[in-house]
Parts: structure tokens; C-alpha cells; sequence
């Protein structure tokens, strides 16, 4: 038999308050500090807006966390709480009991609602982080502080942001600030005017995931500029036409990076206009990254020479170059690059790079004094067993190494390219051997490439290599 725990006193106050909604409006300059939280979410689930519109007018507390507001079917009740705002900031003398300085529209972990008793059933709705010692605060100073984090897709804004900006584009006297901007395709004029709106200094977080042209990036650029407090950095898919103003779209965009003082963790994925231009764009970094990937795109070994020589690297954590196409190049840069970063880098991720035995002998000495190294990966590579079996032996006394992907080897291929299943069997147990006598509890993943000849996409995963 399930035994239910029955209501808490104040919860049953906030239901019996909720059966006449003048007389709980009324009530709001005598309640209990402690009532308003489960009063609101009884307003909140009986759809009574009149009700929700007076409580933020005599909110009590610092922070009003309403992220579950954003989303259908709740966008009448977030305009409830805008209506009652407008008519507070209208007013000259703010009541009494309020003390609203922050409403916080984003989705967060923490949950400022199950701090009361009898929280239960609205906590997925109604999130947000709290400060530690912003709950109750003497009285609101400054204008009021919307968080919300901006996410531009497509064409238009959703309605419910939308909204939210015409109310902000109204109201002077409050300051919407952003954490993360998010952008999955919008006009870039849209954009501008979206962003004309937030206080940019506030941004930690851009991730731009949509083909832009080199022209849209620099008219972007100014206004990253202006975040300059941005922490990481995402572009994805930067094309590059050919025109003669060229030049002067890349010169908008690095020159703003000199303005982004607090960057730690740089992403680009496909940046066409790299190529010739990684120096240009290095030199702008003023701050020592924790992260970068530069990844699918063309670099010129000057390219590689330069980032092996940045300032900005000294410090580096997580290093990915996936899909540069290295097979050309001297393995030199490579090698001092791994050199400059092997006291600090825990993640490297080197994938589909066409390296091939000669590049990864010339690392192997810097590799193996990694001590901090969690991830390497090289899968998609073109390697031998001997070379394989060098590699496994190298990195043998990495004891925070825990997850390692390797390509199968070469001699696991017929002379057309095609996978030998026989083949591929004895590497795997060839490497299996080697593991064994190395004597170290150890993991390895292997994967084969997909087939130049006939296009077929299928591969080879081993299962996970296994040596205790």
C-alpha cells in the first residue's frame, strides 16, 4: 500500500488562499514572506493571471527565476508577469514589500522553488540559479535585470521572445542581459536589432551555427567586439567568396578578437577564410586559451608554424585539428607545436588529418611527456603497425590516459584500399598481444576508413581493446 504524505500547512494556506483570487490579491501586504513561492506556483497552475500580475508587484525577494515561463503552453502567464512589471516601473513610489532587482528567464539547473515546502509538482517549470545571498535583500537599487538566454533561429524570432523584446525595446529603465547567444540562421540585420537591445558586456558564450558568408561575419564583428567579457567562441561554416574587399572583412574580425581579453575556448568548424590568415587572427589573442579546434578547413604550413609559435597555446588544455589536411606539411610544425602544449594538454584530438608515419614518429617524444593526457585520438590516419605498436609502447606510462581511438592499420588493407576482414582480425590480435606486454590495464578502439573506391560509407569498429 503507497502512503501519501500529506499537504504541508502553507501549502494548504496557498490553496485555500487560491479559491478567491480578489481575496488573495488583497492578502499580498500581509502574507508571510514564506507563502509567496507556493502561492505564485498555485496561480501559476491555475492559470490565474490577475493573480500573478499582483504578486510581482509585491514580490519580497531579490531573484524571481521564471526559465519554464519561456516555453508553450505558459506564454500567457510570462506576459502576466510583464504587465505587472510595466505597471510597477510606471510608478514613481514602489510598494513596500518589493524588492525585485533580477528576473531570470533562463533554464537552469538549480531550482529556486524546492527551497519550500510543499515544492513538488512545478519544479521542471519554474527554475533558475540563485545567488547565495540574494534571496532577501533590503530594497531594489539600479534598474531592474532580465536574464534570458538568446537563442536566434531561422527567419523570426519565437513568439514568446519576440514578445519579450517589444516589451524591452519599451521599457529604458531595465537592463536585458544575456549569458549565451546562440545563432542558428537569422538576417543579420535581425540580428543587430535584437542585440542593440542586451547589454553585451554580459555575454560569456557566442555559438554561431549556421553558414554565414565572410561579409555577414564582418558586419557581426563589431558586436562581438563588444561582448568583451566572452569566455568561448563558436563559428561554424565561415564561406569565403572571392571579392576584393576580402581582406577587410577578415581585418573587422581579427581586430575585435583584441578586444576579447577573457577568451579561453575557441571553436571554429569549416572557416574557409582561414587559409593563409591563421597568423593574422593569432596575433589578435590576448589571452592564453584553455581550448581550441580548428577543424575541416584548409591551413598553410606557415598556418601550423604560426600556431605552434602563439603565446596564446602555452596554457592549452584541448587541442582538435580534425579534417585538416596535413599529408603535405613537414612534420617539424606538428612536432614543436605538441611541445609547446605537452605539460598542459589533456584532450588531442588529431582525426582525418591524412598523417602518416613520419608525422606521428616525429611527435612521439613530445607525446609521451603529456602526463596530463585523458583523450588522443587519431583515428581516420594512415599508419602502419610498426609505427602502432611505437605509439602504444610511447604513451604506455600516461596513467590519466582513458580513452585512445586509432585507426586500424595500414597492413589491415588490401592493395586496393579495400578492408580485409582476415586482416583486420590479426592486427587486432597482434595489438592485443602488444597491450598484454606492456603489462597496464589499458583501452583502445580502432576504426577503419570508409572505402575510396566504391563510396561505401560502411567501416569497422573493433570493440573496445581491453588489457588488464
Amino acid at each position: 500500500m503507497v502512503t501519501r504524505t500529506p499537504p504541508r500547512l502553507l501549502e494548504l494556506a496557498a490553496k485555500s488562499l487560491m479559491k478567491d483570487e480578489d481575496l488573495a490579491i488583497a492578502a499580498l501586504e500581509y502574507l508571510p514572506t514564506e507563502l509567496f513561492p507556493l502561492l505564485f506556483m498555485e496561480a501559476l497552475a491555475g492559470r490565474c493571471d490577475k493573480t500573478l500580475k499582483a504578486m510581482v508587484r509585491a514580490w519580497p525577494f531579490a531573484r524571481l527565476p521564471l526559465g519554464g515561463l519561456t516555453q508553450m503552453p505558459h506564454q500567457k502567464a510570462l506576459q502576466a508577469v510583464l504587465d505587472g512589471l510595466d505597471c510597477l516601473l510606471a510608478r514613481k513610489v514602489r510598494p513596500r514589500r518589493w524588492k525585485l532587482r533580477v528576473l531570470d528567464l533562463r533554464n537552469a539547473s538549480r531550482n529556486f522553488w524546492s527551497m519550500w515546502p510543499g515544492a513538488r509538482v512545478h519544479e521542471c517549470l519554474l527554475t533558475g540559479p540563485v545567488a547565495e545571498d540574494s534571496l532577501r535583500m533590503k530594497g531594489p537599487s539600479g534598474p531592474l535585470t532580465v536574464f534570458v538566454d538568446l537563442c536566434l533561429r531561422e527567419r523570426t524570432l519565437d513568439e514568446c521572445l519576440a514578445n519579450l523584446i517589444r516589451w524591452a525595446r519599451r521599457r529604458r529603465s531595465l537592463h536585458l542581459c544575456c549569458k549565451k547567444v546562440t545563432i542558428f540562421g537569422m538576417p543579420i540585420q535581425n540580428i543587430k536589432e535584437v542585440l542593440n537591445l542586451v547589454q553585451l558586456g554580459c555575454v560569456l558564450e557566442v555559438e554561431v551555427h549556421f553558414t554565414w558568408q565572410l561579409s555577414t561575419l564582418g558586419k557581426f564583428a563589431p558586436y562581438l567586439g563588444r561582448m568583451s567579457n566572452v569566455r568561448r567562441l563558436v563559428l561554424s561554416h565561415i564561406h569565403k567568396p572571392s571579392s576584393s574587399s576580402e581582406e577587410k572583412h577578415i581585418g573587422r574580425f581579427t581586430s575585435q578578437l583584441l578586444r576579447l581579453r577573457h577568451l579561453r575556448k575557441l571553436c571554429m568548424e569549416s572557416p574557409a577564410f582561414l587559409e593563409g590568415c591563421l597568423g593574422q587572427m593569432l596575433r589578435c589573442l590576448k589571452s592564453p586559451l584553455e581550448a581550441l579546434s580548428i577543424t575541416n578547413c584548409q591551413l598553410t604550413e606557415s598556418d601550423l608554424a604560426c600556431l605552434s609559435q602563439c603565446p596564446s597555446i602555452s596554457q592549452l588544455k584541448e587541442l582538435d585539428l580534425s579534417g585538416l589536411s596535413l599529408a603535405c606539411f613537414s612534420p617539424k610544425p606538428l612536432q614543436v607545436l605538441l611541445e609547446r602544449v605537452a605539460a598542459t594538454i589533456q584532450d588531442l584530438v588529431l582525426e582525418y588529418c591524412g598523417l602518416l608515419d613520419t608525422h606521428l614518429e616525429a611527435i612521439l617524444p613530445a607525446l609521451s611527456r603529456c602526463h596530463q593526457l585523458q583523450t588522443f585520438s587519431v583515428r581516420g590516419n594512415h599508419l602502419s603497425m610498426a609505427l602502432m605498436e611505437r605509439l602504444l609502447r610511447h604513451t604506455a606510462g600516461l596513467s590519466h590516459l582513458s580513452l585512445e581511438l586509432y585507426p586500424a592499420p595500414l597492413e589491415s588493407y588490401s592493395s586496393q584500399g579495400i578492408i580485409h576482414p582476415g586482416r583486420f582480425a590479426q592486427a587486432q590480435a597482434e595489438l592485443l598481444g602488444i597491450l598484454k606486454d606492456l603489462g597496464l590495464p589499458r583501452t583502445i578502439w580502432l576504426r577503419t576508413n570508409p572505402c575510396l573506391h566504391c563510396g561505401s560509407k560502411i567501416v569497422y569498429d573493433s570493440d573496445p581493446f581491453v588489457s588488464c
